[in-house]
């Protein structure tokens, strides 16, 4: 059964998390994306961080569904290759500084010139307009300005780093398959493509729509553990169990609350929700208590049958044998050529007539350089001279 995007044709430029993850969305559900690799480096994932055999765990995630071509966009051969690939495509996708493809004669201009229904994403840091389009940035960069990285910490003390990535993929890549799926419709209407401008700031930045929602009604900033949903209140709170793990307590409504004082036993506790002041910290202090009655385990056993929205804080590995995650088929495995078996995330989107599907394992660097360039019409001595000339190798 085919995936909903069958037909859709991707080239990709990008590299690292935001652009790949894009790519591996649309790939999961039945695009055919060709990533584009530089010769002698390639995405630098492939060699970043832990390794399964020889390449990076994180490549092997990220780009699944997705085939590899060397190419050098520096050559003319680089050049005249990319512009055949381009009329046969329905996206190009980069994550380059602005500037980045016009120098090399490749921007959307020049593209929709061959090809006038293309659809062109260009992720960056910052846009291609404004006075920060220039500079450098990473998910901690774009957080800190957005102003997400100041609500997010213990009270009272320093901003805290979260432990995913949200710019890159919640104000990156997410948006980036929106807009080209937007974008894809529009094309069936009026024939034309367009060039979609995603900045992981702003991204970000429309990730707040509670905490400045608040702070442009009552004109005060949210503290880091201070705001409604940050822990100011008991009944929304992580809490330290027996054994030294932790629990997530989100009582938020009235009736789950209740629930969550009767299950242990405190139902003197309930008018004290939403106290403030010493009322609250008194609060706080008695769940803190409460936890550390019991260990994790207990405690889950205990909430099994309770309707008060209390779950374990999981590790990535007890993430992983999840009964949930796995009755939603969102742990899965694949066999790579060089890796071996390979466990990876599930496909999140669940369609019930032309479900996504792992069709191919991420790609080794350049796995399908040949295939592509004979597809295209080169004969076997015009790629044997692309190799000599470092334009695929």
């Amino acid at each position: 059964m085919a995936g909903p995007l069958t037909g859709l044709k991707v080239l990709d430029l990008s590299r690292l998390l935001p652009g790949p993850y894009c790519s591996l969305m649309l790939g999961d559900l039945g695009a055919d994306v060709l990533k584009i690799e530089d010769p002698k480096v390639g995405d630098y994932m492939r060699w970043w961080g832990a390794r399964v055999d020889k390449q990076g765990a994180s490549f092997l995630m990220v780009n699944r569904n997705k085939k590899s071509m060397k190419l050098n966009l520096k050559t003319d051969w680089g050049k005249d290759i990319f512009l055949r690939l381009v009329r046969q495509h329905d996206v190009v996708l980069e994550g380059f500084r602005p500037g980045v493809m016009e120098r090399l004669g490749l921007g959307y201009e020049t593209l929709k010139k061959e090809n006038p229904g293309l659809i062109y994403c260009a992720i960056t840091g910052y846009g291609h307009t404004g006075p920060y389009r220039d500079r450098a940035g990473h998910d901690l960069n774009y957080l800190s300005l957005a102003g997400i990285l100041g609500t997010i910490g213990p009270k009272g003390g320093p901003p805290v780093i979260p432990g995913v990535q949200i710019a890159d993929i919640g104000g990156g890549a997410m948006l980036a398959a929106l807009g080209i799926l937007a974008a894809y419709i529009a094309r069936q209407e009026t024939g034309r493509g367009q060039f979609i401008d995603v900045s992981m700031l702003d991204g970000s930045f429309a990730w707040l729509p509670v905490p400045a929602g608040k702070t442009l009604a009552d004109g005060e900033d949210p503290k880091p553990g201070d705001s409604f949903l940050t822990g100011r209140y008991a009944c929304y709170r992580t809490y330290e169990t027996k054994d030294g793990r932790h629990m997530g307590l989100a009582s938020l409504e009235p009736q789950f609350w209740e629930a969550f004082c009767r299950l242990v036993n405190r139902e003197d506790l309930v008018g004290y929700q939403f106290a403030e002041g010493e009322k609250q910290t008194f609060l706080i202090s008695e769940v803190s208590e409460i936890f550390k009655e019991k260990t994790r385990e207990e405690w889950i056993e205990l909430l099994c049958d309770a309707d008060c929205c209390c779950e374990p804080v999981n590790s990535v590995s007890e993430a992983f044998v999840d009964p949930q995650l796995l009755a939603r088929d969102m742990i899965t495995e694949t066999d790579h050529p060089t890796e071996g078996r390979l466990k990876q995330i599930g496909i999140p989107l669940k369609f019930s007539e032309t479900p996504g599907a792992i069709r191919l394992a991420a790609p080794n660097h350049g796995e399908h350089t040949l295939e592509v360039l004979k597809d295209l019409g080169y004969a076997d001595k015009e790629i044997t001279q692309m190799e000599a000339e470092g334009v695929i190798d």
